[in-house]
């Protein structure tokens, strides 16, 4: 576990995995404290009891290590095995419980403000990030069509982020989880297999 901000940081071990999940732990708890901005390096390097060098050495810079971090990007990895049929549910289903569960300061909420106000670098973040999810989904997809349809795929989900989340007002804030659950599959599943449906079945 990361230390907690104030505390010495753990005594240093010499095992690359270990490390690699330490510092992960730390920057999420750093991000989801500070903000994607706020958050420095050397604080994730301190909280997770290794150098700053090793940090980069891991990640390569703090946007890279940003996406491998964060909750949400972090989960999508586990779809990898799925097959094609079942990625709206699981993908809904993972959404729905992380977003319900975020706190008010999640530094993916964050994210998705400060690209909508145009913010040049959390823009190029938010990218970055998409294409992490996006290779993924590629990973399960293997259909021409069905891969062509992810781009509306990930534009549902960012915009019902921007109005059950961010936003929180209109029809979509006032449904149950149960519903907005099922409802959410139901999108995900439309846009996706729109044009391969026949294929999948």
């Amino acid at each position: 576990m990361p230390v907690e901000p104030g505390q010495p940081p753990r005594r240093r071990v010499r095992d690359p995995q270990l490390h690699r999940e330490a510092i992960l732990e730390a920057a999420a708890q750093a991000f989801a404290e500070r903000g994607y901005r706020q958050a420095t390096v050397r604080d994730i390097a301190r909280r997770a009891g290794v150098t700053h060098g090793l940090v980069l050495r891991h990640f390569g810079s703090k946007e890279r290590l940003f996406v491998a971090a964060v909750p949400g990007t972090r989960d999508i990895a586990g779809l990898a095995s799925s097959v094609p049929a079942d990625l709206p549910e699981q993908v809904a289903a993972g959404y729905v419980h992380r977003m319900e569960t975020a706190p008010a300061g999640d530094p993916i909420l964050a994210l998705i403000r400060s690209a909508a106000d145009g913010d040049a670098s959390t823009t190029a973040l938010y990218l970055a990030m998409h294409a992490e999810t996006e290779a993924v989904y590629r990973e399960v997809l293997e259909d021409p069509a069905t891969v062509a349809n992810l781009p509306f795929f990930e534009a549902v989900l960012i915009g019902v982020t921007l109005s059950r989340y961010i936003l929180r007002s209109g029809p979509m804030a006032e449904l149950s989880v149960e519903e907005f659950t099922a409802h959410l599959t139901r999108c995900l599943r439309a846009v996706l297999f729109d044009t391969a449906a026949d294929r999948l079945r």
